[in-house]
């Protein structure tokens, strides 16, 4: 029988924080395993880096969230990175 690479507790978590700093409320996307796989969330800012803190997430770079972007208008437009 082949083992999974990862189980669910190893797969990376990530986020990407949506609103502007010192808001009241901390908008962000959340993601297990896949960046481009996510949910919306909205917490207040103590509650979010409790969040951020129990999941060990990672911030996602610049970088990664370009790429993130780029295969949502892919599949939105049919086009890599054109719309």
């Amino acid at each position: 029988m082949i083992q999974p690479a990862q189980t669910f507790d190893q797969m990376p978590r990530y986020v990407r924080v949506r609103s502007e700093p010192g808001a009241r409320l901390v908008e962000f996307d959340f993601a297990i395993g896949h960046p481009d796989l996510f949910v919306e969330l909205v917490l207040p800012s103590a509650a979010f880096e409790h969040f951020c803190q129990h999941n060990r997430v990672q911030h996602m770079s610049e970088e990664m969230a370009r790429a993130v972007d780029e295969e949502m208008i892919k599949w939105r437009f049919g086009e890599h990175g054109s719309r």
